[in-house]
């Protein structure tokens, strides 16, 4: 990713188990830097322990960085990637952003545009429902919502993924099934289009 100290980063945030919604991170990521100005800044979550113990070393052992409150003032965007967990967001995501209460109270996060994505295993597994669960504590946090318009071809073309609330991917049962044409051109067309909407508002 380009670190110049002028650019704009939107902050792509995601938990992953089995590598489908990294791969999507890194399609928004790509999105996004084809908007001049503009850089990602890819940042990911913990696990969550069953029990109370360290679930995860305070750094990865690879990938992206885990995520910081500060990652989420300092950018003027955010694009927010779970898989489904019964049509919900995963638990990981789901206790970090619980977590972010005082950045609600000082409004931290108030008018800044977001965006969501996901992956499930099968092509009704509650992919638009885990959409919208994401969107809930963005809109308490007074965020503006972007989607994709149906002005992207690929979201009526897609025998895959795809949705106006955001980009999706169906893995397979196996996770198995790697993201095909049009859900990569739609989770880039999100991106892209989160980073004009940030780079508009923060002019």
């Amino acid at each position: 990713m380009n670190e110049s100290r002028a650019m704009q980063e939107v902050l792509v945030l995601y938990y992953s188990r089995t590598g489908a919604v990294r791969e999507m991170a890194r399609l928004v990521a790509r999105g996004i830097e084809q908007v001049a100005g503009m850089g990602a800044r890819l940042r990911t979550v913990p696990p969550v322990a069953t029990i109370v113990e360290t679930a995860a070393p305070p750094v990865p052992d690879a990938g992206a960085p885990y995520v910081e409150l500060a990652d989420l003032e300092q950018c003027v965007g955010l694009a927010l990637g779970s898989p489904t967990r019964f049509g919900n967001m995963a638990a990981p995501l789901k206790h970090f952003l619980d977590g972010t209460g005082a950045l609600w109270a000082n409004g931290a996060l108030v008018g800044k545009p977001a965006a969501v994505f996901t992956s499930s295993a099968t092509q009704h597994g509650g992919q638009e429902t885990t959409l919208i669960t994401m969107m809930m504590p963005l809109l308490h946090h007074g965020m503006l919502l972007v989607g994709i318009p149906y002005t992207e071809p690929a979201l009526s073309s897609s025998l895959g993924g795809g949705t106006p609330y955001g980009a999706s991917h169906v893995a397979g049962g196996a996770a198995d099934r790697p993201v095909d044409v049009d859900e990569k051109t739609l989770c880039v067309a999100l991106g892209r289009r989160l980073a004009e909407v940030a780079h508009r508002l923060s002019r």
